[in-house]
């Protein structure tokens, strides 16, 4: 089984609720009747309208959408590709391995999933999307996401999953060169906006500042913060038990 994933942006003037409705209401029936392995959808939606912990540039054309496919071959997506690409966004797709370091219910910041495909999960999800810097040896750059910084923000980030994405290759033409896509799922938005609650600080300025630190430590060994994006989004897992 292969996972896929397509970041869909935005077009000028277009309402990331509509890009929602299309993907939910008209494709989602569409793609499940051509029976994926399992299939999930996050949206830059009104219900996750709060700031992102890195904001893109202003005026950069916005992700609205990420949409992950499992499947038996990547060589069996063109159907799933010309449905999505009925949504009119600039769409660029990926094979990736998956790791899910951290699932529902595997830490004390939540409970287990207890709800069904289909329904908005609670909380707030952060998608990032990144390259791999020029100069660090691929080996090395894996070794300090995976090795490092993926412990580093467990213990001081109150995350509740963690989706890590590691970029095969690109399937579409002019696809950005991410290396990496990374979904973090977190209890609030307020998780998420308020740094005390970000950063595990317990109400302790000392120990926000040494948190803080901490992870820009960890992620200046290995991002150019420069070329990183980070998304607040809805998540929506709409099959996740494979045939």
């Amino acid at each position: 089984m292969e996972k896929l994933i397509y970041l869909l942006w935005a077009r000028q003037g277009r309402d990331p609720d509509e890009i929602k409705k299309t993907l939910l209401e008209e494709c989602t029936p569409r793609l499940l009747k051509l029976e994926p392995r399992m299939l999930a959808m996050n949206f830059s939606d009104s219900d996750a309208d709060i700031p992102s912990p890195v904001p893109p540039p202003e005026g950069e054309d916005l992700i609205a959408a990420e949409v992950s496919i499992w499947l038996d071959c990547y060589e069996q997506r063109e159907s799933f590709e010309e449905i999505l690409a009925q949504t009119d966004c600039r769409m660029a797709g990926y094979l990736v391995t998956e790791s899910l370091y951290t699932d529902y219910g595997g830490n004390e910041n939540s409970r287990p999933r207890d709800w069904p495909d289909g329904q908005r999960s609670p909380g707030i999800l952060t998608v990032a999307v990144f390259e791999k810097p020029d100069h660090i040896p691929y080996q090395e750059w894996i070794d300090r996401w995976h090795k490092v910084q993926s412990a580093v923000s467990g213990e001081i980030q109150p995350r509740t999953r963690y989706v890590r994405n590691e970029v095969v290759r690109a399937l579409t033409p002019d696809a950005p060169p991410y290396k990496g896509i990374v979904e973090e799922a977190w209890p609030s938005a307020e998780h998420v906006t308020d740094p005390m609650l970000f950063f595990c600080a317990e109400g302790s300025e000392e120990k926000l500042a040494q948190n803080i630190n901490r992870m820009m430590e960890s992620v200046n060994a290995f991002l150019d913060m420069d070329r990183f994006r980070s998304y607040t989004m809805s998540e929506y897992l709409l099959k996740t038990h494979p045939e």
